[in-house]
């Protein structure tokens, strides 16, 4: 059990790393129902599919989870617009700040349409910030701790961790500086460390928290001693790594005239606006307004969004088209799906490009926008989303229908059952690399 289980780690990791370095959204989580009709779906593919060989190369491979991967990238680039139901698409209320360098926001709300949204007035002072402990600067020659097996422990999150070290005959301070930042950094429990130097070639190690942001009670974020180690003391004292040198701060700042602290520089507010802080105010008084855009700027940054993530999914379908037919195949799809639109896009100022992408041309954009047929004119380009993801939904379920293969043989008519070959092609494809 624990063999197996190792190699499903392996298989999880290499594909989380290798085909999905996104994190996953909040469209990537389904209802049960919407689960059904998934299951249904396959049900149905794979009674209908004939038997075939495939191309079992790794290449293969790696390209039907990528074109899978692709698809789902571009359903929920849609799905971010304003969801997925037909009549809401594109609909996401889009946000401004009027200096992003002090504050960058984004609209999480889900308001109705007729619902009034606040500008918010916001000045910040400082911004949040984490512990610092600077060690102490130490020339590059043999240290002053005899050669012996060190420990020291660090008190962080409640949580208590200890690292143990050899100091070998030989070494120098900067050796010892360099192994002991390795060792805090690879052990991942939310502390960085690196090595500093003076100009004069002494070098000391820095530790920073994190996370930001002050305890209850001004507590450290975190605490380093050898006190009670289980090793020989006397090398936290020696490289002075409980020097605090700078204490977690937390971020203050006035909204709408209201003085307000935070933990950290990113936070929510109303449930409305996800809020980013990212400067300091120049001057007293200099404040930064954010709010919702109207509904033409609005309706533009999502048409912007979608012809940015519709042309990445074509341009990485182009990089297979060498290699696979079945990229050739897809592409010819999508060319279907965008000309049956194509004089409607082009009316809004969304002109198809030779190579099968999406150009805007922002003056025809802004004034079909403006026109008195706009809610006619912009219903094509929301036509257009919805088949994309309808396309993305068939592409997700069946990605082995575009992979090079030879047709065996095609089902009794009539008389066939449901099997779950093709799904377990599709899944054996990710456990074969390691089985």
């Amino acid at each position: 059990m624990a063999y197996n289980n190792a190699i499903l780690n392996n298989v999880y990791n290499y594909y989380m790393t290798t085909y999905s370095p996104k994190t996953s959204t909040r469209y990537d989580t389904h209802k049960k129902s919407e689960l059904r009709s998934i299951y249904n779906s396959i049900v149905k593919l794979n009674k209908d599919a004939p038997l075939y060989k495939m191309d079992t190369s790794k290449a293969s491979k790696s390209f039907a989870v990528g074109i899978k991967e692709d698809a789902r990238e571009l359903r929920n680039v849609i799905a971010s617009l304003g969801g997925l139901d037909e009549e809401k698409i594109l609909n996401k209320k889009a946000s401004f700040s009027s200096n992003e360098d002090i504050v960058s926001v984004n609209y999480i709300g889900n308001n109705p349409d007729n619902s009034e949204i606040p500008t918010y007035e916001i000045e910040v002072y400082s911004l949040a910030s984490g512990q610092v402990n600077m060690g102490t600067f130490l020339p590059n020659t043999k240290p002053a701790l005899p050669p012996d097996t060190y420990s020291f422990d660090v008190l962080i999150n409640d949580l208590n961790y200890e690292f143990q070290y050899n100091i070998r005959e030989g070494e120098t301070n900067r050796d010892i500086h360099e192994r002991l930042t390795k060792l805090v950094n690879s052990a991942e429990i939310g502390l960085h460390a690196d090595v500093i130097e003076d100009g004069k070639g002494n070098t000391s190690i820095r530790l920073r928290s994190v996370s930001e942001g002050m305890k209850n009670n001004d507590t450290p974020l975190f605490i380093i001693s050898d006190e009670h180690t289980s090793k020989q003391p006397g090398s936290v004292a020696y490289f002075g790594l409980d020097y605090l040198a700078r204490p977690a701060s937390n971020a203050e700042f006035s909204l709408n005239g209201e003085r307000m602290a935070s933990a950290s520089n990113r936070f929510t507010i109303d449930k409305m606006f996800d809020v980013t802080l990212k400067g300091i105010s120049s001057m007293e008084g200099s404040k930064t307004t954010f709010g919702l855009k109207t509904d033409v700027e609005s309706l533009a940054e999502n048409i912007s969004t979608l012809t940015g993530g519709y042309n990445s999914f074509i341009n990485s379908m182009a990089a297979y088209r060498d290699n696979f037919s079945g990229s050739q195949k897809l592409l010819r799809e999508m060319n279907g799906i965008i000309n049956r639109y194509r004089s409607e896009l082009d009316v809004i100022g969304l002109n198809l490009q030779e190579n099968g992408t999406l150009e805007i041309d922002t003056n025809e954009l802004k004034q079909a926008a403006l026109s008195q047929y706009a809610k006619e004119d912009f219903s094509s380009v929301r036509n257009f989303a919805n088949s994309l993801v309808r396309k993305m939904n068939q592409i997700s379920i069946n990605p082995m229908d575009y992979v090079d293969k030879t047709i065996v043989a095609y089902k009794n008519p009539g008389k066939n059952f449901p099997s779950p070959y093709i799904t377990s092609a599709y899944s054996g494809m990710l456990f074969n690399f390691y089985c």
